[in-house]
């Protein structure tokens, strides 16, 4: 199968109503051992055409860090996460750990970057939602079946 017919097929099996039950018990599981095993370099989303990272974050109760794969898409220099807690009612806890501290590191291909994250409201959000459902399509179906807007973050690399 070429990368380009895996991504549509990945895209396609992400709208199915059964897909997040199954990938949000699976999914997880496996970017952990994946990318503790290949040193940040390597999580599920890297076999099928997408571009996945590592996000670390500081708890926002526990003051610890903790860390999440994700899809994210790469535009204009800058890293942008969505948050859709595979289409659940609630926002995912990242979401909430980078509203209340902004500054995390991104681990892509075993690369380690310090990012500063904004939340995008209104008229900024509205302009990169395109381009995020152009790489995941499926970010549309979570938000009708969340029933709230999703969350999006634009992450800029620190100095």
């Amino acid at each position: 199968m070429t990368p380009k017919a895996m991504k549509k097929t990945v895209q396609l099996i992400a709208r199915q109503s059964w897909f997040p039950a199954i990938g949000k018990r699976t999914i997880p599981h496996i970017d952990k051992v994946l990318y503790k095993a290949t040193r940040g370099r390597v999580g599920s989303m890297s076999a099928s055409g997408f571009t996945g990272l590592l996000l670390t974050t500081i708890g926002r109760k526990t003051g610890k860090e903790r860390s999440v794969a994700l899809l994210y898409v790469g535009y204009q220099e800058k890293y942008y996460l969505t948050g859709s807690n595979w289409g659940q009612e609630h926002h995912p806890a990242w979401s909430g750990n980078l509203i209340a501290n902004p500054d995390a590191m991104l681990t892509i291909k075993g690369r380690r970057i310090l990012v500063t994250a904004r939340l995008l409201e209104g008229e900024e959000r509205e302009a990169i939602w395109p381009v995020l459902t152009t790489t995941w399509p499926a970010y549309d179906i979570y938000t009708e079946r969340s029933g709230r807007e999703l969350r999006v973050f634009e992450l800029v690399e620190r100095e």
